[in-house]
């Protein structure tokens, strides 16, 4: 298997990395000043820690669309400073407010505290119950890894709120935690960054003895996959969660919604956090932008 030039230059790279530094891989590049359009707040929502982005100049008497973003990290390391730039580049020189929640980590805090604390949030928001500028029915929901599995179950958990999520970014999410033995895991197991030992790791912690095909938890397992806000996939070829990520995007289509998916050849788990060093996790967050200007800001998005 052949790995990007640069995603071989990040792993030649890398020292032998302790399971913590595996969590926090990338998350602490620098990102240009250009991205620094929003102002960040730290407060809360429903009780839940959250990073709030504003732009700079907010319209007058105007709601703003806004995103919910959740961060990677196994559900068990992260936060939203660590992937402060991230979020940042991707809602840079727009109009929308972006929501980075700082949901609470296993093995502390295992499941289902990750999943009560990321519902709490988009229930709230949701319903219009903030005290931020923004439109209730112009929200997207994000998420990388064991944030895009947080992403996905809380568009299937929300998909009957009114209104519900106008659209969905998942990033290499996790997606069905019951196997870590498909071709992706086979393949690409050792060697490629995220080990299948240490998926097998943050599964164990988040989840524990509880029943990992449960939809909250594997939202491939949900029994109606219908009604679902669009969705746009970003994947990694050399990552062990490739293949589930693949198959929830063809389960999202052959139910009938909409779905966009890139995948990214050669290119590591993780690799969107290396913003100023890689160009596909630079082209990558440009893509997920306009994806998400596409569905919460253009005029076609206001008739739908």
């Amino acid at each position: 298997m052949f790995l990007h030039p640069e995603a071989q230059f990040y792993l030649d790279s890398l020292p032998a990395l302790s399971p913590q530094e595996e969590l926090t891989f990338g998350k602490d590049i620098p990102q240009p000043a250009a991205e620094q359009s929003h102002l960040a707040k730290d407060q809360l929502i429903a009780g839940v820690p959250v990073r709030i982005y504003s732009p700079r100049t907010l319209p007058e008497n105007e709601l703003l669309p806004a995103l919910i973003y959740f961060h990677g990290g196994g559900w068990s390391g992260g936060n939203p400073a660590m992937i402060d730039g991230l979020v940042r580049s991707l809602v840079s020189d727009l109009d929308i407010i972006a929501i980075s929640v700082d949901y609470r980590l296993a093995p502390e805090h295992p499941f289902p505290a990750a999943f009560e604390d990321s519902l709490a949030v988009c229930r709230t928001v949701l319903s219009g119950e903030t005290d931020l500028a923004l439109d209730p029915t112009r929200v997207a929901v994000a998420g990388d890894s064991a944030g895009g599995n947080l992403a996905a179950v809380m568009a299937q958990q929300l998909k009957s709120h009114s209104p519900t999520f106008a659209h969905q970014v998942l990033v290499y999410p996790v997606s069905n935690l019951t196997d870590t033995n498909s071709p992706s895991y086979q393949k690409f197991g050792e060697g490629y960054y995220l080990t299948a030992a240490a998926m097998q790791r943050y599964i164990d912690q988040y989840a524990g003895t509880h029943d990992l095909a449960d939809p909250r938890l594997s939202p491939a397992f949900a029994s109606d996959l219908s009604g679902l806000a669009p969705a746009t996939f970003v994947l990694a070829e050399c990552d062990v969660l490739a293949h589930e990520g693949r198959a929830y995007a063809q389960a999202l289509l052959g139910a009938g919604n909409s779905v966009t998916l890139a995948e990214f050849m050669g290119q590591l788990h993780a690799f969107l956090n290396l913003g100023t060093l890689s160009t596909d996790a630079r082209a990558a967050r440009r893509f997920i932008r306009a994806q998400l200007e596409a569905a919460l800001i253009s005029e076609e998005s206001y008739k739908a």
